[in-house]
């Protein structure tokens, strides 16, 4: 049975309430909806923003989402920024646009999706994907949104997130390089670093591609803090996308690879409690057994050095320097 967009009686702001959307049976142009993807314990909607930019003839249909971490600001606003530098312009296909998917999460700063069932929550929203409508308050919230919202109304998909909160990302990109059409987004953004991951049960990018759906993760920089710069890389990539398969008008090759590439990623994490400063700059090239941070006690005396376990280049450290075991201080892509 083909879903359709179903309409639901209340209008929001001006906007009317969508309960499902299918892309197809919108007119073509330029649409804003509340979807209704779940409702809280007092039985009061949760409603979701969604933007649709439909063009003028049958072509891909990109979805992007943003925010389902709701600490990791930057793709939030570049998902905006995306809605916005979109408008009036000639589009064939069909942009989707979802820039705050774990509304409860963003609403408590928080990165898990938060609720008012003790035995479900903090939930970490992208490990719960495709979810289960039987399910968790959470695992309701993935199904809801997949079924009613994503999977209809995507031919490939971009994800865009931050670093969690208290380190620090250059803009990086996840990417199942078994999937040819992976790679090319992954390269359209011109980032500063890759992975070429095959993807773990549960995140959104991996269902997206285990569903047919080529899709990437982005991180565009830091969680909580706004990097205009990264932003604007991130808005810049999804351009060259649309670009590139046709959907905007312009010139349509890949990008020169100047750029890291790699098959493997390695997490120093703190062995013992204390105060970190790192010793490293992000993107450093760093060889085995070479400095990365220093570890100070409460007292502000020295108690630990962390070295590098291997050749790399420098993908996150710690900003927020207070680390206690298991806290991540450098990671290193190679």
């Amino acid at each position: 049975s083909k879903m359709a967009t179903e309409y639901l009686e209340d209008v929001l702001q001006g906007r009317q309430v969508i309960h499902s959307l299918d892309v197809e049976d919108l007119p073509l142009g330029e649409h804003q909806f509340w979807f209704q993807v779940a409702s809280d314990g007092l039985g009061q909607p949760k409603n979701m923003p969604v933007t649709v930019f439909k063009g003028s003839q049958d072509g891909p249909k990109l979805m992007i989402t943003a925010g389902i971490h709701g600490d990791e600001l930057n793709g939030v606003l570049a998902a905006q920024q995306i809605v916005r530098d979109l408008v009036g312009q000639s589009l064939h296909g069909t942009v989707t646009i979802v820039p705050t998917v774990n509304l409860p999460g963003l609403l408590n700063h928080s990165r898990d999706f938060v609720s008012s069932d003790p035995g479900s929550c903090p939930a970490n929203l992208n490990r719960f994907f495709p979810g289960n409508p039987e399910g968790t308050a959470a695992e309701r919230f993935v199904a809801s949104l997949w079924q009613r919202l994503l999977k209809p109304n995507a031919t490939f998909a971009v994800d865009l997130h931050t670093q969690t909160r208290g380190a620090v990302y250059p803009l990086y990109v996840f990417s199942d390089f078994r999937i040819p059409q992976c790679i090319e987004l992954a390269r359209l953004f011109e980032p500063d670093c890759v992975l070429n991951d095959p993807g773990d049960p549960g995140i959104l990018e991996t269902v997206w591609n285990r569903s047919g759906i080529p899709s990437v993760t982005v991180e565009v920089g830091m969680g909580k803090f706004t990097q205009l710069d990264m932003i604007q890389r991130a808005v810049d990539g999804v351009f060259r996308i649309l670009t590139f398969y046709g959907m905007l008008q312009g010139e349509q090759r890949l990008p020169e690879i100047n750029w890291v590439e790699g098959n493997k990623v390695v997490s120093v994490r703190a062995e013992i409690g204390g105060f970190i400063l790192p010793q490293v700059e992000l993107l450093q090239s760093v060889i085995e057994g070479e400095l990365l941070a220093i570890q100070y006690d409460a007292f502000g005396d020295e108690n630990k050095r962390y070295f590098a376990p291997c050749d790399g280049r420098v993908l996150s450290y710690n900003v927020d320097a207070l680390r206690e075991p298991g806290a991540l201080v450098t990671r290193l892509i190679s």
